[in-house]
């Protein structure tokens, strides 16, 4: 008998939950890596939830954008979500979608976004394993498609400064922003993003969707963590043990 897609990935699941790691279990992993370099994504990782897409949405909501900019990265974002607009391009749009405001604008506005959208929502078990590494010396790296407004202001709460931060980003002209892309990290450009600032290697990388699996498969050890769908697949095949932060794991999980 064939097995459907659903089916299919039941079982697959099944097999990632049989052998995902604890809380206690995942942090000894990382420590006995006695790791130099650790690499982590940002949203659905060290937080739950997209911190991308909701900025977008509250930037529109609070008028911080125009109406006529509103109607375009909406119909490019409905685009994206059919499958026409690659996520590449959809990142970098993201941020584009900013130009003609200042900077020190949008630091504000990721400042309030931050505190009052996302950050309820930061792993606290995420919070403590970044603070131990933080304590031994490691290098810690934020890695996100992200825009880097709203990325380096969360990170603050880990300890990790802007010059850690890799994340869709566009250039500034006398303080104002414009249209010019400098980087959009996502899929193998998280790993290009790595190798210009001479990280090629590195000894943990954490991840939650299938857009890091090429950065995590360049880490010494991957940890996905709270993994989607597509990264549970890859997971599977790679042989990399998952693990889920206690309110996001599902029913059956060890936590």
């Amino acid at each position: 008998m064939r097995v459907g897609r659903a089916e299919k990935l039941r079982l697959i699941v099944e097999n990632v939950l049989a052998q995902q790691l604890s809380t206690q279990e995942f942090h000894s992993a990382v420590h006995e890596l006695t790791p130099t370099v650790a690499v982590f994504d940002c949203d659905g990782t060290l937080w739950s939830g997209d911190a991308g897409s909701t900025f977008m949405k509250w930037t529109i909501d609070t008028g911080l954008v125009s109406r006529e900019m509103t109607d375009w990265i909406d119909a490019r974002y409905r685009g994206y979500k059919r499958g026409e607009v690659s996520e590449l391009a959809i990142c970098g749009e993201m941020v584009q979608m900013y130009h003609g405001l200042r900077e020190d604008e949008m630091r504000r506005a990721a400042r309030e976004f931050f505190a009052s959208q996302i950050e309820k929502n930061i792993f606290p078990e995420m919070l403590q394993l970044v603070g131990e590494l933080k304590a031994k010396g490691v290098d810690v790296w934020a890695v996100s498609s992200t825009n880097d407004w709203v990325i380096e202001e969360g990170v603050t709460r880990f300890g990790i400064g802007a010059d850690r931060v890799l994340a869709a980003r566009v250039e500034s002209v006398a303080g104002v922003v414009t249209e010019k892309l400098l980087d959009v990290p996502t899929d193998e450009g998280k790993v290009a993003s790595l190798a210009r600032v001479g990280i090629t290697a590195p000894d943990a990388v954490f991840g939650n969707s299938v857009h890091d699996a090429a950065m995590l498969a360049i880490a010494r050890r991957a940890f996905p963590v709270n993994p989607s769908a597509g990264l549970i697949e890859r997971s599977v095949v790679e042989r990399w043990p998952v693990y889920y932060p206690a309110s996001v794991a599902p029913v059956g999980a060890s936590t």
